[in-house]
């Protein structure tokens, strides 16, 4: 005989029908859990008890000691008789395969039959079937879940030529800036909104865009240049510019409430220079717009112009304010002078000094400190000056190249982030060519930025004494990015420590002594200052060197 079992959702029981040739009939019963499921890798069988609602006719069966069947009809089931389950029962009915014990008044004993190994052998085919579409079903979400977080990096429309530029400029930020909280936003649901938000129809709204972008950063250092400023920069940094000679920052907490912009330096030389303008002065009108808000690399650009054009300039020295016309000429950025400056009456104590005054770190600073060094020692100087005095910087490289030169081995600067030191800039004595001779720095309120790193680091590794006033203070770095239509990005990427790990951002390096208010910055006056005591600037050329 066989036994079916079925079940359906409004049943709250199982419905079992035992085929009858006969007298086929059916039967409900709840069942009662006597063991537990075995686990997917067991045999699953489930013993159950089931209790008679009715009363049936049903066929008796018995199982002989050969292990076969016999079978003899009775009216009444008193008597114990074996369910074998052919197929599994839905949801509501768990069970696999296996031998299904019933009893009406007596408990069975379940037997177990040769078709035990058919039902093991098919449990074993469905575990591997499983297996393979388990594995198919992990791979499938591993790709999905790729395909989510690739889609999720970008945004689900088509991005046109001006969106991949905005893009890029984004990408730029995220990579390089330092403070990896961008002044405290998501940088990327910026992106999303700025790409959905942003008009980017044609070039100029995306440069729009893009100065937007940075404005929420709130760095003045970080700036978006149009392809002929980026030009302009890199030509500057290579040797040459037109303009009147002027590098600015912005005024320095020590200087209390000014505003305006503040004079960094003014090229020796320049129209700047020869209009009387110099450090520490302040400009306050540029052709009439006012530089209460206007930023730096603004008012540079307002600076620069054509050879041979004119700017006017509001500028403030002192209580002094001045009415300037300036006419724009072409700045040849040689940064080196030198010459060797005789003391009399000191045989025994530096009689001869090589005096070498340092104004920018472009492309050529480094190879022209050397060249200078070699000059000087040919006149048989015995000690060095270095005049790093109005030198507002420049490219950051040239400063560690022209450290090398004076220092045997030792950190030159340690480059930090926000989460402490990066990297470590130090040297070993390889490149130095000057690292014995006694050597005095001056420095001054326009000694700023990659000149303070070299600065910083001379005093710090005791190889120099510094002379003079608290330098500038500008203690972060940026570096230049260009974009993919001739554009770039100055971006700030670090800020930086002095080897006794001092952070100089609008501090400045304290300099060893001062230097006395009128001692010039020129090299014939600088010469006039060691040669004659009666001179006001007269500064002592063994105090010079002494520590």
């Amino acid at each position: 005989m066989e036994v079916l079992a079925t079940s359906s959702a409004s049943s709250t029981y199982p419905l079992f029908t035992l085929d009858n040739p006969n007298k086929p009939f059916s039967f409900t019963f709840n069942p009662i859990i006597i063991s537990q499921v075995h686990p997917w890798k067991s045999f699953p069988v489930k013993k159950i008890e089931a209790r008679l609602l009715c009363r049936i006719l049903c066929k008796r069966t018995n199982l002989d000691n050969s292990g076969s069947w016999r079978s003899s009809t009775n009216a009444i089931c008193k008597h114990k008789f074996v369910f074998h389950a052919l197929c599994r029962p839905n949801k509501n009915f768990t069970s696999q395969s296996g031998l299904f014990a019933i009893r009406h008044g007596h408990l069975l004993r379940s037997w177990n039959t040769s078709s035990h190994q058919k039902v093991n052998s098919h449990s074993q085919k469905i575990r591997e079937h499983f297996s393979v579409v388990f594995v198919r079903l992990v791979a499938a979400m591993l790709l999905v879940t790729s395909a989510s977080v690739a889609l999720s990096n970008t945004p689900s429309w088509a991005l046109s030529e001006e969106n991949l530029l905005f893009l890029e400029a984004w990408r730029t930020i995220d990579r390089a800036y330092i403070d990896k909280t961008f002044n405290g936003q998501s940088w990327f649901r910026y992106r999303e909104d700025a790409l959905r938000n942003e008009p980017m129809n044609n070039r100029e709204e995306t440069y729009m865009a893009i100065r937007k972008m940075l404005a929420t950063l709130n760095d003045p250092f970080t700036r978006f240049l149009e392809p002929e400023k980026f030009k302009s920069l890199r030509s500057g940094t290579q040797g040459a510019l037109t303009g009147v000679g002027l590098s600015i920052g912005y005024p320095t907490e020590s200087e209390g409430s000014r505003t305006g912009l503040v004079v960094i330096s003014a090229t020796p030389g320049g129209p700047a220079n020869q209009a009387g303008i110099s450090s520490g002065d302040i400009i306050l009108e540029i052709d009439n717009a006012s530089t209460e808000s206007m930023g730096i690399y603004d008012a540079a650009e307002r600076l620069q112009g054509p050879e041979g054009s004119s700017v006017e300039l509001t500028v403030q020295t002192g209580p002094e304010i001045k009415h300037l016309a300036l006419t724009r000429a072409k700045i040849s950025l040689n940064p080196v002078k030198s010459r060797p400056c005789e003391v009399p009456g000191s045989e025994k104590n530096y009689p001869k000094i090589g005096y070498i005054r340092l104004t920018s770190f472009n492309q050529k600073a480094s190879a022209a400190v050397k060249e200078a060094i070699d000059t000087l020692r040919s006149n048989n100087v015995n000690a060095f000056v270095l005049d790093l005095r109005d030198n507002s910087g420049g490219l950051f490289p040239e400063g560690i190249e022209t450290a090398k030169i004076w220092l045997d081995k030792g950190v030159i600067v340690y480059i930090c982030d926000n989460r402490g030191v990066r990297d470590i800039y130090d040297t070993d004595g390889s490149s130095a060519i000057a690292a014995s001779e006694p050597l005095a720095v001056l420095v001054n309120k326009g000694t700023a930025s990659a000149s303070e790193i070299l600065a910083g680091a001379l005093k710090d590794n005791k190889r120099a004494v510094l002379f003079g006033e608290p330098t500038y203070g500008k203690g972060k770095i940026q570096s230049v990015f260009q974009l993919s239509d001739g554009s770039g990005l100055a971006v700030t990427v670090a800020h930086y420590e002095t080897p006794a790990h001092n952070d100089i951002n609008k501090v400045g390096v304290i300099p060893d002594h001062p230097l006395p208010n009128s001692f010039p910055k020129d090299d014939d006056g600088f010469c006039g200052c060691l040669q004659d005591p009666a001179a006001a600037c007269y500064v002592n050329n063994v105090q010079l060197f002494k520590r």
